[in-house]
């Protein structure tokens, strides 16, 4: 068996094994091992010694995704999991949860019986109280074809082990008589079952379809597990009788239950009175075998993991009225994993002394390109690993088997998805492996001696779905995945490098109307694109029209000079004169402004640049392993952000990074990324949040994603008690809480962490002036990383002009849909379909009334148009906890319509709440409607936002402009330009000083901008933008796209400045791909549009001046061709070289071709045309510039 192969291998290095012999010697022991090597370790120790085991982890999602590990290795035969139950004692009907009951019962049965087997949990779900050992309550009822069982009693154990007798057994926990026959539903099982009597003799066993109720299949025996953990003992009833015969005299409820207990009716309501029913209740962990192993993952973590879900549960039983929790749950102090032989677990970032063995892993790094898959497997064999390479596709496998052959690397085959298949080339994969460990073949005393190692030196192709792999150089061991090939992990570890960001992205839209800013001839009116006959082709221009009547074609090549106009106050400005000295002496003043204000703006800059701060370390295993737990697929745009931001963090120079990303667009998980780098280099975090609860959905973020690598996360907020708050400002200050989220409570005079490396400041635009100033000091010390989804003009400003450096994540989540938006006035018939359209679709609705006075009205208002809805109300003058139980109840459900005020407008993720429904929304700013938007629509499902105003009264110009633009802008990404749009509307005079009004106000924000940019650039002495002279292309083809292929102008506007901004051939095929994806397929006037964009890029690249065709001849003019390359395009082109002049000349003709009779050179009748001919040439003339 495979496990045992590698078992053999692992067990070589002196890791390893010093943990198996100090185990042997009956010790407890600690390796110190990253989180991806782990699973593989259990495996492998467990195949050389199968014993009663439980792995525990911190948290559900880390547990499943360990015994699936476990399982791939082992079998699903020696892996069971012992899931947390989300029911409550005291309100076991509201959530019954039979599966997970049977699944425990299951679990903890087969440790508890000694079984050689794995079982996984999660702390937290060996918090919850069972019967002490005595009772054996897991106990499963056995049934097998020819047993002697009464079928009288059938029933009566059925309801004994919690099960219902129902009309149908057509869900886990219910069963049904009829006849001789018993139909029952096994909690654990998928479907039911039945039980075919002869007499008392059980005849057959069936299994059956849920919906139908037919048989389809026969058994030879079935297990059934108790979906009640209690056990009705006699001795049981006796103590409950005791307890509960008095107070049932006065209570019916009582009294009923009672009565069933009695009857040997286990129902759910007997969970709260387990303390009752006998002596002492215990942990599972009581019942495990005497020489059962106990495997801890980061024991540090798990009591951080208990403790807050039994926080959790000491809060929800206040509010049902529950005093005490003694009996039902074990306090956390309580928990005692050490009644066994223990073996731990720890990362090696927090080892420390107290290890028996380290045993370092790294990642497989073969993702990214078939360069890097081969060099990482030639690496392995050539060192002589073990290489072992899991896929279970046979198409995979060959593909991989092809390319190893093809690069000369030795494999073998060893396909063992069934113990009888072992070396087989077609071994099917269907085959359920039935002893897994081959443990009924090899006597336990020979196991480790008879069981061969892997060969090393080559590839050893395996056909089971391991889910990830490691390699382990200490053991000569690399095992690796076909998901590790999948893998989207950013492999782009390069040189850092400042970025363009996409011009269309950080300036004003434009259409037909608007006022615009020529770079060269000043402010215009955009009147719309004309399409003119240029030497017998089509082409595009844009008409400005100036003063005077005066109009000017703008080519297409070079609309980016072209931005919208906004001015300081946001009035018309006046337009230029063309042919005059008006708009150089504007631009002129406008430069000698833009440098003066540059020199302010680079002061901090400049002190920043000279402080040398901590510089981490490239990427470690552990940050592979965490981002890889990442559930999600990280969109391009979140991969560029986190190359970009580690880059920065890997320099010495403080990083001071804007993150622009739409809400719901992977903001947090990008800084989660960072956040680790920063402790996993010995640093310490802090993450300040405008708003408590933002900050507590943050702590619970991190705390999740963390604590399986032993990182400690603390959180400061109103949620929290000043005894707490003080313990972790002591913790924080000590080193020992790596990770401190908070308010603008983390600003305070008694918060000093230890070791400071990072601040991530989420919505920064939210703080006071007080909190900005600190916040500015804080930036010239150490990394900041500032997040907004809508960004304040001042920030926007200092990242455009290069002060601050911005990255941009425009890529929607898979699956998002944009939110349909309504504008209009208040119409109570609106707002009842509106509610009731989410009512019926089982979702929630938020309901917005900014007003806490009149917030009382406003639930009235909803009660009277949707009386049926659960209604509930949030704003800031409730206490902290008050605040906490509503959010809570909305997010399990309990609430159907949730009144607040903007207290909703951060960290709120609820993804059943697709409704917005917003009152008097005239009285809210641009950016905070946009951001409350925000807060439906972070699904798949479709979301609907209301935004209402009173028809009485009439609205501002203003707020009609922000009502406008929220209905304009309803594509998802929409955040910067929502930005620029409350900058056009309330102008950008804010921007500036009163000496810069009047510069801003005749060149416009965009030019200033880029003016203030180069001037940024020329202050920090990188020198500016030098103007380039761009190569002329004069070659006889249409460049346009069509009205019948793209009907829009704004969207034709759009597409035209991304191709003219374009300065990479990757930005060139971005903006292709999304126009093929939004249109349709290319015709060839469009497609001749993005290949010229490539040949100026290339070209560009080159040097070259011009390239031209006349009299049958694409020309080449001031290009140097190396010698080799010139005697290839003369040998199969006819291609003539002017060294002197730099000159290319290539023949384009009708028919040409080698042995055509025309002669060589480039065929004209080839339809792509003359612009792709030219890029063909091009492309054998050297690189783009572009990182390939």
């Amino acid at each position: 068996m495979l496990i045992h192969r590698i078992a053999a291998q692992l067990f070589c290095a002196e890791g390893p094994a010093a943990i198996e012999a100090a185990l042997d010697a009956g010790k407890d022991a600690t390796l110190a091992v990253s989180q991806s090597g782990r699973t593989l370790m259990l495996a492998a120790q467990f195949a050389r010694r199968p014993r009663a085991t439980v792995y525990i982890v911190s948290g559900e999602e880390a547990a499943d995704r360990a015994a699936r590990a476990l399982a791939a290795y082992l079998g699903l035969e020696h892996v069971v999991r012992y899931p947390e139950r989300r029911d409550l004692p005291w309100n076991a009907k509201a959530d019954l949860d039979d599966a997970a009951v049977a699944q425990r019962c299951q679990a903890i049965g087969r440790v508890a019986r000694g079984e050689a087997v794995i079982m996984v949990a999660s702390a937290r779900a060996l918090l919850r109280c069972v019967p002490d050992p005595s009772s054996r309550y897991w106990q499963e009822a056995h049934f097998a074809v020819g047993d002697e069982v009464s079928f009288e009693d059938v029933p009566r154990r059925l309801v004994g082990m919690g099960y219902t007798a129902a009309e149908a057994a057509d869900a886990p926990g219910l069963f049904r008589v009829h006849g001789d026959t018993v139909d029952v539903f096994p909690a654990q099982g998928t479907s039911p079952v039945r039980l075919e009597f002869f007499g008392d003799e059980i005849d057959r066993i069936r299994r059956m379809v849920t919906s139908t109720g037919q048989t389809i299949g026969d058994e030879d025996a079935v297990d059934i597990y108790p979906c009640r953990e209690l056990a009705l003992t006699d001795d049981a009833l006796h103590r409950l009788r005791a307890a509960l015969y008095q107070p049932a005299q006065q209570d019916t409820e009582l009294a009923a239950l009672l009565e069933l207990a009695e009857a040997r009716v286990a129902t759910p309501e007997l969970d709260r009175f387990l303390p009752l029913l006998y002596e002492r209740t215990v942990t599972p962990l009581e019942h495990l075998a005497k020489d059962a192993l106990v495997v801890l993952s980061e024991p540090r973590s798990l009591f951080d993991d208990c403790s807050r879900a039994y926080e959790d549960w000491e809060r929800r039983a206040g509010e049902a009225r529950v005093s005490r929790l003694d009996g039902l749950y074990v306090r956390p102090q309580e928990l005692d994993f050490g009644r066994q032989q223990r073996l731990n677990y720890v990362s090696l970032i927090r080892a420390g002394g107290a290890v028996t063995a380290e045993l370092k892993i790294e990642q497989p790094a073969i993702a990214g390109s078939d360069t890097r898959f081969i060099s990482r497997i030639r690496e392995c064999v050539s060192n002589r690993f073990a290489v072992v390479f899991a896929a279970p596709d046979r198409g995979a496998r060959e593909s991989l088997e092809l390319s190893l052959g093809d690069e000369s690397i030795p494999f073998e085959e060893s396909l063992q998805a069934a113990p009888e298949n072992e070396g087989a080339v077609d071994a099917s994969i269907q085959i359920r492996v039935t002893d897994p460990l081959n443990l009924k073949r090899i006597d336990p005393a020979e196991r480790a001696s008879t069981v061969p190692t892997l060969t090393r030196g080559r590839v050893t192709f395996i056909d089971l779905p391991l889910p990830s792999g490691v390699v382990i150089p200490e053991a000569h061991l690399a095992v690796f995945s076909i998901a590790d090939l999948n893998a989207r992990l950013d492999a782009r570890r390069g040189r850092a490098r400042r970025r363009r960001v996409d011009i269309t992205e950080v300036t004003f839209p434009f259409k037909p109307g608007d006022y615009v800013v020529h770079a060269t001839h000043g402010i215009a009116l955009f009147s719309s694109i004309v399409r003119q006959e240029v030497a017998g082709r089509e082409r595009d221009y844009f008409l400005l029209e100036y003063a005077g009547g005066d109009k000017l074609y703008v080519p297409l090549e070079q609309v980016d000079r072209i931005t919208r106009y906004v001015g300081p106050d946001g009035d018309s400005p006046r337009l230029t004169r063309l042919n005059t000295a008006d708009w150089s002496r504007a631009t002129n003043k406008a430069r000698k402004s833009a440098k003066k204000l540059a020199f302010d703006l680079v002061d901090l800059y400049t002190r920043r640049s000279s402080i040398t701060g901590f510089a981490c370390p490239p990427d470690t295993p552990e940050q592979l392993e965490m981002e890889a737990s990442f559930p999600y697929e990280p969109t391009h745009d979140q991969l560029e952000a986190i190359h970009d931001i580690k880059a920065d963090m890997e320099s010495a120079k403080p990083m001071d990074r804007l993150l622009c990303g739409d809400v719901g667009f992977g903001k947090t998980e990008v800084a989660l990324r960072a956040a680790f780098k920063c402790v996993d280099s010995g640093r310490q975090v802090m993450v300040l949040c405008p708003t408590t609860i933002l900050a507590q959905q943050h702590y619970q973020t991190f705390f999740e994603r963390f604590a399986p690598f032993g990182v400690e996360v603390e959180v400061l907020s109103r949620f929290r008690t000043p005894a707490q708050q003080k313990r972790a400002l002591a913790a924080f200050a000590e080193g020992k809480v790596d990770v401190l989220v908070g308010t603008h409570r983390l600003l305070s005079s008694d918060v000093n962490p230890a070791k400071l490396g990072l601040v991530i400041i989420d919505e920064e635009q939210r703080f006071g002036v007080q909190h900005k100033e600190q916040l500015k000091n804080l930036r010239e010390q150490i990394d900041v990383l500032t997040l907004s989804a809508t960004p304040i003009p001042r920030t926007m400003q200092m990242a455009i002009s290069g002060v601050r450096d911005m990255s941009l994540i425009t890529t929607p989540p898979t699956g998002r849909r944009p939110v349909i938006v309504h504008v209009g006035e208040y119409d109570p018939d609106v707002v009842s379909a509106a509610i009731r359209l989410e009512l019926e679709r089982k979702g929630q609705v938020y309901y917005v009334s900014n007003r806490v006075k009149t917030i009382d009205d406003a639930v009235d208002r909803v009660h009277e148009v949707a009386p049926e809805a659960r209604v509930g109300v949030a704003h800031g003058k409730m206490s902290p906890r008050e605040v906490e139980d509503v959010m809570i109840d909305f997010a399990t459900g309990k609430i159907d319509v949730l009144v607040a005020t903007t207290i909703i407008e951060s960290g709120i993720d609820n993804p059943h709440t697709n409704t917005l429904i917003i009152e008097d929304s005239q009285r809210l700013g641009l950016a905070q409607l946009y951001q409350l938007k925000g807060r439906v629509g972070r699904s798949a499902t479709q979301a609907y936002a209301y935004f209402m105003f009173p028809g009485e009264i009439p609205l501002t110009p203003e707020a009609t402009e922000r009502l406008t633009a929220l209905a304009e802008f309803q594509d998802l990404g929409s955040g910067m330009r929502i930005a620029m749009r409350d900058l056009e509307i309330r102008g950008a005079g804010s921007l500036v000083g009163a000496e810069q009004h009047g510069n801003l106000s005749s060149v416009g924000f965009d030019l200033f901008t880029q003016m203030l940019g180069q001037a940024v650039a020329e202050a920090r002495g990188e020198g500016g933008d030098v103007e380039e002279a761009s190569v002329t292309i004069n070659l006889p083809a249409d460049f346009f796209l069509a009205e019948e292929y793209v009907p829009a102008v704004d969207k034709r506007v759009l597409i035209y400045r991304k191709v003219a901004a374009a300065d990479t051939l990757a930005a060139v095929d971005e903006a292709e791909a999304a126009c093929v994806e939004e249109f349709g397929e290319l015709p060839l006037a469009a497609k001749n549009l993005f290949d010229r964009a490539r040949l100026r890029i290339r070209a560009d690249r080159l040097g070259l001046e011009s390239i031209s065709l006349a009299a049958g001849r694409l020309t080449f003019q001031g290009v140097d061709v190396p010698k080799t390359v010139a005697f290839d395009l003369k040998s199969r082109l006819s291609a003539v070289n002017f060294p002197k002049s730099r000159k290319l000349s290539v023949p384009y003709k009708a028919g040409a071709g080698s042995g055509t009779g025309v002669g060589r050179g480039l065929d004209a009748n080839d339809p792509a045309g003359p612009v792709a001919a030219a890029l063909k040439v091009l492309e054998q003339l050297g690189p783009s510039g572009d990182d390939d």
